[in-house]
């Protein structure tokens, strides 16, 4: 059954905006559904946001992580990425999530990450927002592979032969997380000595 709470959002000048009522469809122990204004949409019950890596090494390679997503029943090749605050530590910051699930997936510490972008990951279907993190100066610190959950194969390529191994991989029936060609956007704008972001 539906229960119902009342929800505000603010915009930009940090006026709050008048909403309808926000019902609560289901909550899961991991996702719940929400309706708002007619709007039915995901979202996340045991984490507050997520991190998402674009790990380069200092010898120019890009590291990817494949697994197996059970909801499309494929391997699919993706940027390393985890939730933040998923541990029952609610006030775990996106940088140290970053962190740990780089280690924790690829084996790799970061000496420097820069966060580049936050923004929705889909908007018409949940409120989930990514946060994306340039992770340089890698030192090989683990072998990877994710937690006793999962079974991550990591994949450091070299980025001027990323689009071609990406294009094989798929033609081995892998797909493709698109959040993969928004990080060789930017890559090679930093490559071209131009902002990661052109704004």
């Amino acid at each position: 059954r539906a229960s119902g709470i009342q929800s505000r959002k603010f915009n930009r000048a940090g006026t709050a905006i008048a909403m309808g009522e926000e019902k609560i469809h289901f909550n899961g122990r991991f996702l719940g559904v929400r309706e708002l204004d007619n709007w039915e949409f995901v979202t996340r019950t045991n984490a507050i946001a997520v991190a998402v890596l674009i790990p380069l090494t200092d010898s120019d390679e890009l590291v990817f992580v494949e697994q197996f997503r059970i909801p499309v029943q494929s391997r699919v090749v993706e940027l390393p990425a985890g939730l933040v605050g998923d541990l029952h530590d609610p006030g775990e910051t996106v940088s140290t999530a970053a962190q740990r699930e780089l280690v924790e997936e690829t084996g790799y510490q970061a000496g420097k990450l820069q966060h580049l972008l936050t923004c929705p990951s889909s908007p018409g279907l949940c409120d989930e927002q990514i946060s994306f993190f340039l992770a340089t100066e890698l030192v090989k610190v683990g072998e990877g592979g994710g937690d006793e959950s999962e079974d991550i194969v990591v994949h450091p390529v070299p980025l001027a032969n990323a689009s071609d191994w990406l294009a094989e991989m798929m033609k081995q029936d892998r797909q493709v997380d698109p959040k993969v060609y928004s990080a060789l956007f930017w890559l090679q704008r930093l490559k071209q000595g131009l902002p990661a972001l052109p704004f």
